[in-house]
């Protein structure tokens, strides 16, 4: 049987990246281990960021897109420091791979995991689990408007932020967002909304989203305000089963999400390209956390979450599905990090994932019969 290999560039960047994304290969080679020749993962590993930026003045080579265009996926840590301004940093890297690379879906799952106390008292006694789905390529991160009248002095600058919305953009989302609903137990999709105020671009949204939902008489729909809608993930959470956001809306309202189930550490997301035309990028939700920056104690769970989105991208579910398992038997054990209230470092985190996929490991006929 010859391996299938999957060629992936690693780009821990910043901060803690560079600790969790070294958890999710770890996660991910020992996968492949187990697989006997079924598959592999060819990686290279890039040294772009804020570090980078220090030496070159940009965060990443003027051919980076170019080299970033020959692989699988890409797998990210963090990008951001003191070094660098957030909104260079940002639009340097993280953002420069997902416009060019047209990466128009973002998937962040929330996920309440066993083992971890969530602030929402309902989180006790009652199922929650959703998943918030992204518009990555337009909206209000367009990067579209600029500053000007700088020279009227001080206190007297112009800067315009403009938000876009296409008929396209929208759409697609949509249907991405209606085709996972059907693949999910709760057959529902909830559009986050502000047309009440935003009377052009959340217009368009909404009758976009009314059009589509003509498509999927099968699927549940609402529309929601996203002010209501943030009251809704607190009060009514076991109502959700796919959110569907601009960018911005949907950016604010996953990293509630995450907080919801303990901790954006714990929080995984996928930048996709459904088309196929260009890699996808895997990263956790989190940032780059100077203040525990290179002490080891970073919680690598979201990126390795992040690592099983990878696999289902690749089709390896099985596999994906074992990642998950793993997460769900290592926080149930107690072995968490200390922002979900555990007491382990990043590496007993990592080992104790680790230790759970033996756990699951085929045997030599399963691996003969696959």
């Amino acid at each position: 049987m010859t391996a299938q290999t999957f060629s992936i560039a690693a780009i821990p960047a910043d901060g803690v990246g560079k600790e969790v994304v070294e958890a999710g290969r770890r996660v991910l080679d020992s996968l492949a281990e187990q697989s006997a020749g079924k598959f592999e993962f060819q990686w290279e590993e890039f040294d772009w960021g804020s570090e980078y930026y220090d030496r070159n003045g940009v965060m990443m080579p003027a051919d980076g897109l170019e080299t970033l265009k020959r692989f699988d996926a890409i797998y990210f840590g963090a990008v951001g420091w003191e070094n660098v301004p957030d909104h260079i940093s940002l639009w340097g890297l993280r953002l420069n791979i997902t416009q060019n690379f047209d990466q128009w879906a973002n998937i962040r799952p929330v996920k309440f995991l066993p083992g971890i106390v969530s602030p929402l008292r309902k989180a006790d006694n009652t199922e929650l689990d959703w998943v918030v789905v992204r518009e990555n390529s337009e909206g209000e991160y367009a990067g579209l408007g600029g500053r000007n009248l700088s020279g009227r002095g001080p206190g007297n600058e112009v800067a315009l932020q403009t938000a876009l919305f296409t008929e396209k953009g929208c759409e697609r989302i949509m249907r991405f967002a209606f085709d996972l609903a059907r693949t999910r137990t709760v057959k529902k999709v909830s559009s986050v909304t502000k047309s009440n105020a935003q009377q052009y671009g959340m217009v368009l949204w909404d009758e976009v989203f009314e059009r589509v939902a003509l498509d999927y008489p099968d699927v549940a729909t609402e529309s929601v305000l996203v002010d209501a809608m943030s009251a809704k993930f607190i009060l009514h959470p076991e109502d959700l089963s796919v959110v569907v956001a601009s960018n911005l809306n949907a950016d604010i309202l996953s990293d509630l999400g995450s907080a919801l189930a303990g901790s954006l550490g714990i929080a995984a997301s996928a930048n996709l390209n459904p088309e196929r035309r260009f890699p996808s990028m895997f990263e956790p939700v989190h940032g780059s956390a100077p203040d525990i920056a290179g002490l080891g104690i970073s919680n690598p769970i979201g990126a390795i979450a992040s690592a099983a989105l990878m696999l289902d991208h690749f089709g390896l579910h099985e596999e994906a599905r074992r990642v998950e398992a793993a997460i769900e038997h290592a926080t149930a054990a107690g072995v968490s990090t200390r922002d979900i209230g555990g007491s382990a470092d990043t590496a007993q985190v990592t080992d104790a994932v680790v230790a759970a996929l033996q756990l699951t490991a085929p045997t030599v006929d399963q691996l003969a019969n696959a």
